[in-house]
């Protein structure tokens, strides 16, 4: 690790020295503003001091990929009705937090996955087959159990039930689902009524390439007059790479090192549409660094937060980092990554877990093609898609 303590008149000028020594790589560990002596009081002058650092063992090039925005890529926001969804025991904070606990709950898990197993034994053999499918799905065991009882009350119910084929079956599983996640359906006026967009959540989720995506359907689609603000001062290819973006859109960019430079940069867009803001990806397993977020951005402002989630991460882990990011109000969620993994349960146990909607899901890394408006309907598909008999 090369550490090393840059100064400059300005944060730019800063800026520029630590990328032409460390490059794109650089990761900023501290950054602060001096003030000089002077001559008697008088006369002070303001220089910018930043502490970097570059892991020279590990320093990897990542390319972005880039596609030309077409306009007809542009997904749309639909608007669905509203029912009661599952209901969940709730995990507390402390257990969640607790890597012992993980294990235990796994046990758990296990355990309850072999009574739930004998529970299932009186059932129809293709009931049963069907409940082994949601399990591979990783759909939470309290939501099978919901489902597997309403679909053996039509079962019953059904005088011909014998007749009753798997696609039948598949179609009930679907109307069920479909039905639970109503209830947290985004009306797509809704997201254009706020002037702010914040995007958070951990490192390595892709927000960067995420806020481009949604920022080109507001240009695009929307002809709506947007700007981003990045508050993401740690890694300088995350400021690069959202200029980047920026060029490609013909948008300005501001990046705030602390809260008065977002003041003023949020003072500059006042008479835009909207602005996006783009933030770090730290460990927010550690609370302070949700707190300082809370100290650097005004969520008392016309914003709507999104959190970020990685699609392939283990569920205890999105439970874990929801909690860190609960100091700050969530109004969505966004999952990432969805080509990374074969099976989408968690999104689903997510929605009805936490009773957050998710609002966008993405399926690549193409701007702005590999998006997706997040709707019930769409959920369910993607989540029963190839899984279920047909």
């Amino acid at each position: 690790m090369n550490v090393k303590k840059f100064t400059g008149i300005s944060m730019q000028e800063v800026m520029s020295k630590i990328r032409a020594e460390f490059g794109n790589d650089a990761v900023i560990l501290n950054s602060k503003v001096v003030n000089s002596n002077g001559i008697l009081g008088l006369f002070k002058k303001k220089s910018f001091e930043v502490i970097a650092a570059l892991d020279t063992d590990s320093v990897e090039s990542k390319k972005t990929t880039f596609t030309k925005v077409n306009k007809d890529t542009i997904p749309s926001i639909k608007k669905e009705s509203i029912e009661q969804p599952v209901q969940f025991s709730n995990s507390t904070k402390k257990d969640i937090d607790n890597p012992s606990n993980e294990i235990l709950k796994k046990l758990h898990d296990m355990k309850q996955m072999l009574s739930l197993e004998s529970k299932y034994n009186h059932f129809p053999d293709p009931l049963r087959e069907l409940h082994h499918q949601l399990v591979v799905m990783e759909l939470d065991k309290h939501i099978i159990d919901k489902l597997l009882e309403y679909l053996l009350g039509k079962w019953r119910n059904n005088q011909r039930s014998a007749e009753m084929t798997k696609a039948d079956l598949s179609e009930l599983v679907h109307i069920y689902l479909l039905e639970q996640l109503k209830n947290f359906a985004v009306n797509g006026e809704q997201l254009f009524k706020r002037k702010y967009i914040n995007i958070v959540g951990p490192t390595g989720v892709g927000k960067t390439t995420t806020i481009a995506k949604i920022a080109a359907e507001y240009v695009i689609k929307h002809n709506k007059k947007i700007a981003f603000i990045t508050t993401d001062t740690y890694r300088i290819a995350a400021i690069e790479q959202l200029k980047t973006y920026a060029e490609i859109l013909r948008v300005p960019v501001e990046v705030a090192y602390n809260s008065d430079d977002f003041k003023q940069a949020a003072e500059r867009f006042a008479h835009y549409d909207h602005v996006f803001i783009d933030t770090a990806g730290r460990n927010f397993r550690n609370q302070e660094f949700v707190e300082e977020l809370k100290g650097l951005i005004d969520f008392n402002i016309d914003m709507l937060t999104y959190l970020v989630l990685s699609a392939t991460s283990k569920e205890f882990d999105m439970t874990a980092i929801y909690n860190q990011f609960s100091i700050i109000p969530i109004h969505g969620a966004i999952f990432t990554k969805l080509d990374k993994t074969a099976y989408h349960g968690s999104v689903v146990n997510f929605i009805l877990k936490h009773h957050v909607p998710v609002i966008y899901m993405t399926n690549g890394q193409d701007v702005p093609d590999d998006i997706i408006a997040a709707t019930p309907d769409k959920i369910v598909k993607m989540v029963c898609g190839g899984h279920l008999y047909v």
